[in-house]
């Protein structure tokens, strides 16, 4: 009985927090029915979220894995957000939420083996050619947490970031971003229809969320910690295993899955979208890295190399 009473004062004071009558909610359980797994997962929704565009099978595969995909990011963008709008998170806090970043990034990773084992050559040569010129390069959720994770001057055009610093307004760095050049024609210099669609669809929302991040992205968090802080050898540890898995472990993991089905000899050797993709893939051409103050310079000399 004290349990029962205890939970209804405990009642009383959330409602009276915001105003409500405790009693209008208690009645509405009366009427509400109990949760079920399929509509608390909103099972029926997502299974039929997957609409082939052809009538091979393995199809079906190549839409439902970059569907989890999308969700991973999704997920990893959640942490992110909480990390980033945290003041002052503690290093335990920070190097969790670093933590659970990466394994996510790690299972993107070992899911590789879906896509290059997981789907005959035969059939994705065939489907391809109607997705044309969709490309995973549109994938606005993994800009979003590029620019979450680091400086904009980390994802800039290495032959433009002397020209870019913080005063630079978003638009300009935008126009130099390091996937810029993936997604003109490699013959032309023009920008393809490709990331013409992409910036029509996303540019407005990439620019909000450049600026909303610019202060607050997790580099940022991690330099406006305590001196002794930025020392603590777990979160440095989190910091770096999450740059590498994500710019080196994970880029190179989505390479080698490419190879097998571009460079299968059925195929132009050209992606999609028709970038220059083994320049915009490769870890050593772009030399992505999110924290390069955590890196020795023989490191990131280095990166991407002899892998």
């Amino acid at each position: 009985m004290n349990q029962y009473n205890d939970a209804l004062d405990a009642l009383e004071k959330k409602f009276d927090a915001i105003n409500q009558k405790t009693e209008t909610h208690l009645e509405g359980l009366l009427w509400s029915k109990p949760i079920t797994y399929w509509d608390y997962i909103q099972t029926d929704a997502l299974l039929n979220l997957q609409i082939q565009r052809t009538v091979l099978p393995d199809e079906m595969v190549f839409i439902m894995y970059h569907q989890v995909n999308e969700l991973l990011f999704k997920m990893i963008l959640w942490e992110i957000d909480q990390l980033c709008h945290t003041d002052k998170p503690a290093t335990a806090f920070f190097t969790e939420k670093l933590r659970r970043i990466s394994r996510y990034f790690e299972m993107l990773t070992t899911s590789f083996d879906i896509m290059g084992d997981g789907m005959e050559v035969e059939q994705y040569m065939k489907f391809r050619n109607t997705l044309t010129p969709a490309s995973g390069f549109q994938s606005a959720q993994y800009r979003m947490i590029e620019f979450s994770s680091t400086d904009l001057i980390n994802l800039i055009d290495y032959r433009f970031r002397a020209t870019i610093d913080r005063n630079t307004p978003y638009s300009h760095a935008f126009e130099h971003l390091y996937w810029q050049a993936a997604g003109k024609d490699y013959h032309t210099g023009k920008k393809s229809y490709l990331i013409l669609e992409f910036e029509r669809k996303y540019k407005d929302e990439f620019l909000r969320f450049m600026e909303e991040y610019n202060t607050i992205n997790i580099l940022q968090k991690f330099k406006q910690l305590p001196e002794e802080d930025q020392k603590d050898v777990e979160l440095v540890k989190a910091m770096r295993n999450y740059d590498y898995t994500v710019n080196v472990t994970w880029v190179m993991g989505h390479l080698n899955a490419a190879k097998k089905y571009i460079e299968s000899g059925h195929g132009s050797g050209e992606a999609t979208g028709g970038s220059d993709w083994k320049k915009y893939m490769h870890p050593k051409y772009q030399r992505r890295i999110f924290f390069p103050e955590l890196w020795s310079e023989d490191e990131l000399k280095n990166w991407g190399e002899g892998l």
